[in-house]
């Protein structure tokens, strides 16, 4: 199951490389044939990642211990529910996560546009695919969850090691709010992509009237909101499991995470100055942009280790 895992991993790295340059020469060409081809690409991408989410989420829940990822984050006796959230308990399954859902939201984009001339999908495909392929890279190269445990054997050399147990999920993950708020949190992170990525596509393209916005306003009040509810959720969990006497603590990864939602938040108040008095403009591309880099380095903070945190339980060279 790890080999199709990772097959797909490398199968969806490829195409999604394919539908940038395939975008790309589309938009510089105006050739439909070629954006054509980069819409299937993301389909084919799309169900690459499927089948790799699907492949790990299979691997944690047998407890293949011959999997590294599976041995560091699960145990025989870990209840079944957590070795489901096992899946997003770590760096390689949580930068999975991240490229899993954002291919999902260009899926949505491809078919609710499809056969509609929307100048700006194009450009929206394009730059969510790079941010999609990065995502991969850094899953087939830097952190990858389908890796296989191995031990420096006495000639020096590597060779394949399966423990009799896996290390369990960390004593301060097993709670039900392990279950939903990394996740949401995370839905909120890469939902803030897609008006991002119109925000982009409206400078590519030089229209920065109101069309863009009335486009993204759902996506922007759904990542808003599931950023929101990320945030509430972790805030009952730090009452409840890490016995602060609140939820501030000034942990850097909370602030991390709040901050994208101050700014999103903004920007919601924002866009409505701007539809209603055409005001505002270069200050809404700020700040959606803006809203979208903290998204980045909200996620790069609570998986990369570079921080002493409760939350930073990933160490890596990220």
């Amino acid at each position: 199951m790890e080999i199709i895992g990772n097959y797909c991993l490398v199968v969806a790295f490829v195409i999604s490389l394919f539908v940038i340059f395939f975008s790309a020469a589309g938009i510089k060409k105006k050739r439909q044939d070629l954006l054509k081809s980069a819409e299937n690409g993301v389909t084919t991408v799309f169900w690459m990642l499927n089948i790799s989410v699907a492949a790990l989420i299979f691997l944690l829940l047998k407890s293949d211990f011959r999997i590294e990822y599976v041995a560091n984050y699960t145990n025989r006796t870990l209840p079944v529910i957590y070795k489901f959230a096992a899946f997003w308990g770590g760096q390689d399954g949580s930068l999975l996560l991240w490229s899993w859902f954002l291919v999902i939201f260009t899926y949505i984009l491809v078919i609710q546009f499809k056969n509609k001339d929307f100048v700006l999908l194009p450009f929206v495909v394009l730059i969510m695919m790079v941010t999609t392929s990065f995502f991969i890279f850094l899953n087939l190269f830097l952190s990858n969850p389908f890796d296989l445990l191995s031990i420096v054997g006495a000639d020096g050399t590597l060779r394949p090691y399966i423990p009799n147990d896996g290390n369990g999920l960390n004593p301060l993950l097993q709670h039900p709010m392990m279950v939903i708020h990394p996740p949401v949190t995370f839905l909120g992170y890469a939902g803030f992509t897609v008006p991002f990525a119109f925000a982009a596509a409206s400078l590519f393209t030089r229209q920065l009237g109101d069309s863009w916005i009335r486009y993204i306003r759902r996506w922007t009040i759904f990542s808003w909101f599931s950023l929101g509810v990320g945030i509430l959720l972790g805030a009952k969990w730090a009452y409840v499991e890490l016995g602060w006497g609140g939820y501030w603590a000034w942990d850097p990864v909370e602030n991390a995470s709040l901050m994208p939602w101050l700014t999103g938040t903004a920007f919601l108040h924002s866009v409505i100055i701007q539809e209603k008095k055409g005001m505002l403009k270069i200050w809404n591309i700020a700040l959606i942009v803006l809203t979208f880099v903290l998204c980045i380095f909200g996620t790069f903070v609570t998986r990369s280790g570079i921080i002493s945190s409760v939350h930073a339980f990933a160490e890596s060279s990220i």
